[in-house]
């Protein structure tokens, strides 16, 4: 089979547990771009660090971002799909943050915005231990009068929502609430995260999308990933593999399970996968 269409998450996957690319890995992922495979990052990270790291890894295809809900060329100007919030449903989503007592945070494609100032702490400190290389525009909210006036500025580009938490217990109600919106999307990122999209968006729809768009079958896909928002593109895609290092439900739901993060796991289906097979048909 000639896989045309390679989806690989950033967080777990991607990335080692140092935040970086191995050499064994951008050398795979070239390799499989300039046999003609399009690889697309496809993370619940906002656009600007998405396309970063595709940058990184040196490849000229699409980005999806924020688990779905914008999808963009790289080198174009308009979007290939976007999907927001909303002004109503932000506030709603406002309202029950300062109900419970959550900070919030909210994203556009180029903007992140946070009200809880350990954010910045702990990105300033990643920063100065070199796990994170690029910069981001973020900034912090300090008052809810002034979450209402962004809200109101970016009602049309607000494309995720997301709750980071220390302690599972403090966030449980406020999930039970967020689930009984009917217009929502909620899934889960990690162990301390939860991320709010419009109904209907994920990473699977999105692969989906793209595949109509360069006309590629299922089949010819291969996702990529680790966590439960990886889940929808792995059932999605013709070959879902999860990382050694995923959640036991995602190895569950693949058709493979390679190596963990910290062991090139993506470069390792790439050269089993794609590379390899394509020697074997020529």
């Amino acid at each position: 089979m000639a896989y045309k269409l390679i989806c690989i998450d950033v967080d777990g996957t991607l990335l080692t547990g140092t935040h970086k690319i191995t050499n064994k890995t951008k050398e795979a992922i070239l390799q499989a771009h300039r046999q003609g495979s399009h690889i697309v990052i496809c993370t619940g990270r906002m656009y600007t660090d998405a396309e970063y790291f595709s940058n990184l890894v040196g490849v000229k295809s699409p980005v999806i971002a924020s688990n779905g809900a914008f999808i963009k060329e790289k080198d174009s100007d308009k979007a290939i799909f976007k999907d927001i919030l909303g002004k109503e449903l932000s506030l709603t989503l406002l309202e029950l943050f300062r109900k419970h007592g959550i900070k919030p945070y909210f994203c556009t494609p180029r903007t992140f915005y946070y009200g809880d100032f350990m954010f910045k702490l702990f990105y300033v400190v990643n920063k100065l231990l070199g796990r994170r290389s690029n910069p981001i525009d973020n900034r912090y909210v300090i008052s809810w009068r002034q979450w209402y006036k962004i809200l109101e500025k970016e009602q049309d580009n607000l494309v995720k929502a997301e709750i980071i938490y220390r302690n599972p217990d403090l966030v449980a109600e406020l999930k039970k609430e967020l689930k009984q919106i009917e217009q929502l999307e909620i899934v889960d990122s990690s162990k301390y995260n939860i991320e709010i999209t419009r109904k209907g968006v994920s990473k699977g729809r999105a692969v989906a999308r793209l595949a109509e768009l360069y006309q590629i079958k299922q089949e010819e896909i291969i996702a990529i990933g680790d966590s439960e928002n990886d889940l929808s593109m792995i059932e999605y895609a013709g070959l879902g593999i999860a990382m050694g290092n995923a959640l036991d439900s995602v190895k569950r739901k693949a058709d493979y399970v390679t190596d963990s993060n910290d062991e090139d796991g993506v470069a390792n289906v790439i050269n089993k996968f794609v590379l390899a097979a394509d020697t074997l048909t020529k």
